[in-house]
């Protein structure tokens, strides 16, 4: 991945090695239409361009299918100006609403299976007012249908301009080496792959970092904040706060996954690296990701414009190789 130009003062890499260039920060949409309303998201959205931000990633389940109505709403004219990476696969055609579109599926159709993905991004490019996604991305692999039926389907997708390029879920490394393998035997443009990943959740370094970077595949952290635990915003021992999604949205947002001891101390040690370089907590959750290798961009939502301020702000850290080098023994 290259480093480009600035975009308005944010730097870029490139998705993988012949994907789009995208600011080494993306706005994750998780939070329309779930926690925000349209008013909200268009404001976040509007500063995140204005701040040289060009990447969105959302999902088709994201905000009850309102995260993707509001993107495009909100992008209305400014479409060409970013990159937009969306997600199929992780909800059934049991519990979508839209029943009565599915037309010749039947309610049981693997989520991998062509039908499906044909579906599937019908809805999408309805909902997101556009004739092509940017990044189409497996959310989660069904369990039955053949990587290779999925991938011959998204081949195709891209031949007929609807997709540019595909996005891996979650994978082990030899599952990772196969599917890319797939994809360059039948000719399926792979950018990216999505993985949990934060300064202080940090197993994937051991194996799939380094797997990633062999292969060309970009990486983008979901959760990198881990909920707002490397923003400050919980202490330990105290209550979340009443407006926090671990405190609102607690079947989502279990705190007993994110607010551990472990955690915390984790946390302790990375204020402790901050301090000492006269920087923030969030500069070294940001900064520091985006350094790591085969990292191609990091995913962070927003509920409010300044979020959105502050992260973009953070991004503009860059570890010296010392800085970088400490701060992998802090795992």
């Amino acid at each position: 991945m290259l480093t480009g130009e600035p975009r308005k003062g944010m730097r870029t890499h490139r998705l993988g090695e012949d994907g789009p260039e995208v600011s080494v920060l993306g706005l994750g949409c998780n939070t329309f239409g779930l926690r925000i309303g349209f008013g909200e998201a268009r404001e976040i959205i509007a500063t995140a361009i204005d701040l040289g931000v060009n990447f969105f990633d959302t999902a088709d389940l994201y905000g009850k299918l309102d995260s993707e109505r509001f993107l495009g709403k909100a992008l209305g004219t400014r479409r060409d100006e970013v990159v937009i990476a969306t997600k199929w696969g992780w909800t059934t055609l049991e519990g979508a609403p839209e029943r009565r579109s599915f037309g010749l599926l039947k309610r049981e159709t693997p989520r991998g299976s062509e039908p499906y993905i044909r579906w599937a991004l019908e809805q999408s490019l309805q909902r997101l007012g556009t004739d092509w996604i940017d990044v189409y991305q497996y959310h989660k692999l069904d369990g039955e249908t053949p990587l290779e039926e999925t991938f011959g389907t998204l081949a195709a997708l891209v031949r007929e301009g609807k997709i540019r390029w595909a996005g891996l879920p979650p994978l082990e490394p030899r599952e990772l080496e196969h599917a890319v393998g797939l994809a360059r035997r039948i000719g399926l443009p792979l950018a990216t792959i999505q993985l949990r990943y934060s300064v202080v959740r940090r197993d994937v370094e051991r194996e799939l970092l380094p797997t990633c970077e062999r292969l060309g595949i970009g990486v983008l952290p979901y959760l990198p904040l881990e909920g707002g635990l490397l923003t400050g915003k919980y202490r330990r021992g105290g209550q979340p706060p009443a407006d926090s999604r671990f405190a609102t949205l607690t079947q989502i947002w279990p705190r007993e996954s994110f607010l551990t001891e472990e955690a915390f101390d984790r946390v302790d040690a990375l204020d402790r690296y901050a301090s000492e370089r006269g920087i923030s907590l969030l500069d070294v959750a940001i900064g520091g990701l985006i350094a790591m290798p085969a990292v191609a961009s990091v995913i962070a939502g927003a509920t409010r414009a300044e979020h959105v301020q502050a992260n973009v702000r953070a991004a503009q850290w860059v570890p010296s190789d010392e800085d970088l080098a400490e701060l992998r023994t802090l795992a």
